[in-house]
């Protein structure tokens, strides 16, 4: 799965019309989320086929402006503090996370300046070593 980020018009029906022409393509979000920053529409969203995506998306003229790997996490729900520990984790290895958000199986999903070294931290974090 990958991140696309996407510029949308901030107006009334901008969203309406991206999750339109998704799903005139067959193409499912797994996650993600959109804002508004500086009065333009900012979204990021996960796909399992970015080039099915990125293909509907543009064919109605909404502009794909990145598309980046992810690092997927399941954090413990129960212990709080979860987030700041990874998040300082990827800190210490020299990786700043660009994008955080949700999938539609509640797990973390992470968008970072540096994929090889926050895929370390996200193995070892799986593995339990960091807990």
């Amino acid at each position: 799965m990958k991140d696309l980020a996407l510029r949308l018009e901030n107006r009334p029906g901008a969203l309406a019309e991206m999750g339109e022409a998704l799903a005139s393509a067959g193409v499912s979000i797994e996650g993600g989320g959109a804002w508004v920053a500086d009065a333009e529409g900012i979204a990021h969203f996960l796909f399992e086929d970015t080039v099915a995506a990125r293909h509907a998306l543009e064919s109605k003229g909404i502009e794909v402006i990145g598309e980046s790997p992810v690092l997927v996490q399941r954090l413990k729900q129960d212990q709080p503090g979860q987030l700041g520990k990874i998040a300082r984790l990827m800190e210490q290895a020299g990786v700043n996370i660009k994008v955080i958000y949700s999938d539609h199986s509640n797990q973390l999903i992470l968008v970072v300046d540096n994929f090889e070294k926050g895929q370390v931290v996200s193995e070892n974090w799986s593995k339990g070593l960091y807990q």
